[in-house]
């Protein structure tokens, strides 16, 4: 980690433009929400169809795009990386801490509404705000590094990250079986569908794989995404054109 990276991390990734767009998002969480609790009073199925359907399958993905290409992205396209990179700092340290401010800023603005929504719709019952609160966590950690690692390898991270998080996550992870094992979306859902517990079958919070699995499976993304992220970076030429 190094605290100048991190610093001028978060100035960019909290730009005026960029922080409206990691905020519109889990304000139109909460505002469904107050909605949906004002019109139908506590539903815990609802509530499940809310939180997995808009914060675990759309709310955390896009905020993971955001935060992930925007945490490099913009310095590699404007050629602006170079003055870092010509810095005696470690590439895979700069990698790190773009992650970890990265995953900071999705958690936050991630995480922390999901619990609050699920507070709105349920309050504490079925363990559904706690529940789906956690799994959008280590989604949204798992998609700043596979995002950040995108930005780094390519120019057209932002379209490919659409394509990957609407088109795979949302329609082919979540019906296709076989692709249900490669989806971070259902990976998480097994660390939700644990902290739930029991009701969770009931109401469908239920993932395809299996939670050892799933949590194997988003170490190995995270950790692989962010090193090879590192490595990549080492390739980049110090040139005004990156």
């Amino acid at each position: 980690m190094n605290g100048t990276v991190a610093r001028l991390t978060a100035r960019g990734l909290l730009g005026r433009r960029r922080a409206l767009l990691l905020l519109l998002l889990p304000a139109v969480l909460l505002s469904l929400s107050a909605m949906a609790r004002g019109l139908a009073g506590a539903d815990q199925q609802l509530a499940v169809t809310l939180l997995g359907g808009f914060a675990l399958g759309t709310l955390v993905p896009l905020l993971g795009l955001i935060a992930g290409t925007g945490a490099i992205g913009p310095e590699i396209d404007d050629g602006s990386i170079v003055y870092l990179l010509t810095k005696p700092l470690n590439r895979h340290a700069i990698v790190v801490t773009k992650f970890a401010v990265a995953a900071a800023v999705v958690t936050v603005l991630g995480a922390l509404p999901t619990f609050a929504a699920g507070l709105v719709l349920t309050g504490t019952s079925a363990n559904l705000a706690v529940g789906y609160a956690v799994g959008t966590a280590v989604a949204g950690v798992a998609y700043c590094a596979l995002f950040l690692l995108l930005a780094v390898v390519t120019r057209n991270a932002v379209v490919i990250g659409l394509l990957y998080a609407l088109v795979w996550e949302t329609l082919i992870g979540q019906f296709v079986p076989g692709a249900q094992a490669l989806s971070i979306q259902q990976w998480s859902l097994a660390v939700t569908e644990r902290i739930v517990g029991a009701p969770a079958e009931q109401l469908g919070a239920t993932s395809a794989v299996g939670l050892a699995t799933a949590v194997v499976l988003l170490v190995v993304v995270t950790a692989g995404a962010t090193w090879y992220a590192g490595r990549q970076l080492r390739t980049i030429r110090l040139t005004s054109e990156v």
